[in-house]
């Protein structure tokens, strides 16, 4: 069996940020006078320098230090000054970037991690892995731990692009093909399903689905969002890997930024949610219920919007499996013929 571990807290409310101290000083007594160190970037200082300082003010022994790639050279350097200078507490402040280094950082030097997103674009605000910058234009994903906290404050979200939260229903909408995969490689090789993180996944993925209020920029939604990116982080977390997520519409994403970076750039929760498209016509599963829920929320997965031509669209698609070989998906059986990617492609370009 997998041992995991859970966070402290999940805390959703306005103005929260001014009081990060107050609210985790019962389960780490003492938070505000221990060394922290704030991980932000140059563009977040820049948009949210009163919210910064507040921090500051809040934790009267910290340092801000900014993310400039989001590489792993860099995370393994802010890993080692935090030992080094004996930092007891690593706040993300971010994105995915931000977040993803400022975990990996905490995770190696055994920090309490405590990440604040400014949007939720996806579900590495509360996964078990960090994804990194390698070499060139290459990006590899690294595990770790999940943070030792989640703290959203609604007002500052509010104010994300929409665009970002988009990309938040988008990944949590993956889940629909991601976890049929799943149970397609338990009946293909004979792995085993956690029916507790395949639930908890499954949840998140209902609570967009079934959820009445479509307004992303509604309180009520982006309580519900971050509920939904925070389970399917906590499913991965008890699954051990990325299963509960992640098939065979996330393969298309990675080989869409391996192959294609220098001429597209796609989201990643709207790039999983265009894979997840095809990845459900070659299951031959409910394709209506998907395409309601991609319409409902007017996610922009038509390929051509984001420069995808009916080519890369083909390439992107046979040459996903070889992104993951290890993992089993519905690729392993499925027509990649060229004249099958083609009629897939036509028939998103029409419906959305």
């Amino acid at each position: 069996m997998n041992r995991f571990r859970l966070p402290y807290h999940l805390l959703v409310a306005e103005g929260i940020f001014t009081r990060v101290n107050e609210v985790m000083s019962d389960c780490v007594p003492g938070i505000g006078r221990k060394k922290a160190i704030i991980v932000t970037d140059r563009t977040l200082q820049g948009l949210f320098g009163d919210t910064l300082s507040d921090l500051r003010q809040d934790f009267h022994n910290s340092e801000l230090y900014l993310v400039e790639e989001g590489t792993f050279d860099q995370a393994v350097d802010l890993a080692k000054y935090i030992c080094m200078h004996d930092i007891a507490v690593v706040i993300g402040f971010g994105g995915g970037m931000v977040l993803d280094l400022a975990k990996y950082a905490a995770f190696v030097s055994k920090a309490v991690f405590l990440c604040l997103p400014t949007t939720l674009s996806n579900d590495s605000l509360a996964s078990p892995v960090a994804v990194l910058g390698t070499e060139g234009q290459k990006r590899k994903t690294f595990q770790c731990t999940i943070p030792s906290s989640i703290i959203v404050d609604v007002n500052l979200i509010m104010g994300a692009p929409e665009g970002q939260l988009l990309a938040g229903v988008g990944d949590t909408i993956s889940k629909y093909t991601a976890l049929n995969d799943w149970k397609l490689d338990a009946a293909a090789t004979g792995n085993s399903i956690d029916d507790f993180a395949y639930m908890i996944s499954k949840m998140a993925f209902n609570s967009i689905c079934y959820n009445e209020e479509k307004s992303i920029k509604s309180k009520s939604f982006i309580k519900v969002l971050t509920q939904a990116l925070v389970m399917g982080g906590l499913a991965m977390e008890i699954a051990g890997n990325s299963r509960p997520s992640s098939g065979a519409e996330h393969l298309f994403c990675h080989s869409l930024e391996e192959n294609f970076a220098d001429q597209v750039y796609v989201p990643h929760g709207i790039a999983v949610a265009m894979g997840s498209v095809p990845a459900c016509i070659f299951q031959k599963r409910n394709i209506g219920k998907l395409k309601r829920l991609l319409h409902e929320y007017a996610l922009p997965v038509k390929p051509s919007q984001w420069k995808i031509t009916e080519d890369m669209f083909v390439e992107a698609w046979q040459l996903a499996k070889k992104t993951r070989p290890d993992r089993y998906t519905i690729l392993d059986t499925a027509d990649l013929s060229r004249t099958a990617l083609c009629e897939i492609y036509s028939e998103m370009e029409q419906e959305f």
